[in-house]
């Protein structure tokens, strides 16, 4: 009995060392790599100053500084909304009937500064204060596309095409608008998980409001960033020709473009940019990234999925794309 005792404590023992050893030896990776880097100076920045890494670079840093503005003034405002403004506020101002509360709700978004990661938990607290589901998925879906920044931004990356925001407003609502009627009319109680509370609950409000600001930061600045580089590369790295093909054919140019907002996940207040950097592709192919991105990526459904429920997120995701590619297409028909 003793001698197993024993065992496990110098097991132990050995165990706590590793980390010791593990984190000795990091710290020598890193130094060797930082040697390395030093070394090769030269070839690094003879890399960098290829021709195609300077049209890399320059496309990237173009992206990132027009949006980063925009990003920040969007989280900002964002952030206010999400502590300063009880949610109850929203449950007095929307119609008893849901369907009339549903384009109220779509219209709201209009005023409200925020992203599409601060529209999920907003839509969640609605829903937890006794909005009705229908217009809460509303105003989650238009929020973040058609609030006065996002707008702002669009006319700011498509100074030639000011169509480009009329269509993005219309498009977008009507897509909020469309999707929260069909939830009243086809969705179960038992799809929708009830909210639990935001875990900014019981914080003061300015702890709550700059956790809110890093969290929003953090997250929509790094989607930019991987937005920026996506953007960049296919316009630095990608054959021409590639692209054309595909920006040649109007149904294969909306589905790629939209299947790339899903993928890229960015950011509302900078997508725009990202969009007007893609130049080969059509206004149409435009607005659907633009229409579809701020609906839903692949944050968005992981953030569904975890406020209202993965059954709530499996059937409304695929809906929300579909019906966002189909609109998109039919609004950039008309006003583009």
């Amino acid at each position: 009995m003793t001698t197993s005792k024993a065992a496990p404590t110098r097991v132990g023992d050995h165990e706590s060392d590793d980390p010791q050893g593990r984190q000795l030896d990091s710290s020598l990776v890193l130094i060797m790599l930082l040697l390395l880097v030093v070394v090769l100076q030269g070839p690094i920045r003879r890399a960098l100053s290829a021709p195609v890494m300077q049209s890399w670079m320059t496309v990237f840093v173009a992206v990132v500084v027009q949006a980063l503005p925009f990003l920040v003034l969007g989280v900002l405002l964002s952030a206010i909304i999400a502590v300063f403004v009880p949610p109850s506020f929203f449950a007095r101002a929307l119609p008893r009937r849901p369907a009339l509360a549903v384009p109220v709700a779509g219209m709201a978004g209009a005023v409200l500064p925020g992203c599409e990661c601060a529209s999920v938990p907003v839509a969640g607290a609605l829903v937890r204060r006794g909005v009705t589901p229908a217009a809460a998925l509303a105003f989650l879906l238009s929020a973040p596309a058609i609030n006065p920044i996002v707008l702002t931004a669009t006319a700011v990356a498509f100074p030639g095409n000011p169509r480009m925001v009329l269509a993005r407003f219309v498009a977008s609502l009507l897509v909020a608008c469309a999707m929260g009627w069909l939830w009243q009319r086809l969705g179960r109680t038992d799809w929708l998980r009830l909210p639990a509370h935001p875990s900014l609950d019981g914080l003061s409000r300015g702890a709550a409001f700059w956790g809110s600001v890093r969290h929003d930061v953090m997250h929509a600045g790094g989607f930019l960033v991987v937005g920026a580089m996506v953007a960049a590369t296919l316009k630095a790295v990608v054959p021409t020709g590639w692209l054309q093909t595909a920006a040649d054919s109007p149904v294969v140019s909306i589905l790629a473009l939209a299947f790339l907002a899903v993928v890229l996940s960015i950011c509302s207040e900078a997508d725009a940019f990202v969009a007007a950097s893609l130049s080969q592709f059509s206004l149409t192919a435009r607005l659907a990234f633009l229409v579809v991105g701020p609906m839903i990526d692949l944050k968005l459904f992981a953030m569904q999925a975890a406020t209202f429920g993965r059954g709530f997120a499996l059937r409304f995701a695929p809906a929300t794309f579909t019906l966002a590619v189909l609109v998109s297409a039919l609004v950039g028909a008309v006003l583009l």
